[in-house]
C-alpha cells in the first residue's frame, strides 16, 4: 500500500489479514528511489516493508487503546456482549463452548484493566468501553 497519510485502521487490517508480502509506505518514501525499489523487492519476495511512521503510529495507538490488546475473537465476543447476548447466545453464534466464551470474557476484562469490584459490573463496563461511552 502506498499512502499520503498514515491510516491506522488500514495499516492494522493489512497486517492482521496478510502474513507475507506486506508493505505500507508513505508516498514521501518514493523520493528515495533505491529505498523504494528495495522495499518493493522485499514485499515481492514475501517480506514486509513498513514505513517507520506507520510503525510509530500503530505502537502509539496500541499503547493508548486497551481495545487494541484484544484478539480478533475477543473483539467478536465483546461485540456480541454489546448486542446483549448471554454467554450461551455468544457460544451459539460463534460455534464454541460456553466455557470458551467465559474464558474469552475473563481475558477481555483483564486486558481492559477491569478488576473485580463489588460496586461495578465489569461486563457492562467492558461494553461501555467498547461503545466509547463513559471514558
Amino acid at each position: 500500500m502506498l499512502s499520503q497519510y498514515v491510516e491506522e485502521r488500514y495499516a492494522a487490517d493489512l497486517l492482521a489479514t496478510n502474513t507475507s508480502g506486506v508493505g505500507y509506505l508513505l508516498k514521501q518514501r518514493v523520493a528515495d528511489v533505491e529505498e523504494f525499489i528495495e522495499a518493493l523487492r522485499r514485499v515481492a519476495a514475501g517480506g514486509t516493508a513498513l514505513d517507520p511512521q506507520v510503525v510509530a503510529q500503530l505502537l502509539v495507538r496500541r499503547a493508548s487503546d486497551p481495545l487494541e490488546r484484544l484478539t480478533a475473537r475477543e473483539r467478536d465476543v465483546l461485540a456480541l456482549m454489546a448486542e446483549g447476548r448471554s454467554n450461551a447466545g455468544i457460544a451459539a453464534q460463534l460455534v464454541v463452548s460456553e466455557s470458551a466464551v467465559a474464558k474469552h470474557i475473563n481475558n477481555i476484562l483483564a486486558k481492559l484493566d477491569l478488576p473485580k469490584a463489588d460496586a461495578d459490573h465489569r461486563r457492562v463496563l467492558a461494553v461501555l468501553h467498547f461503545l466509547g461511552v463513559g471514558g
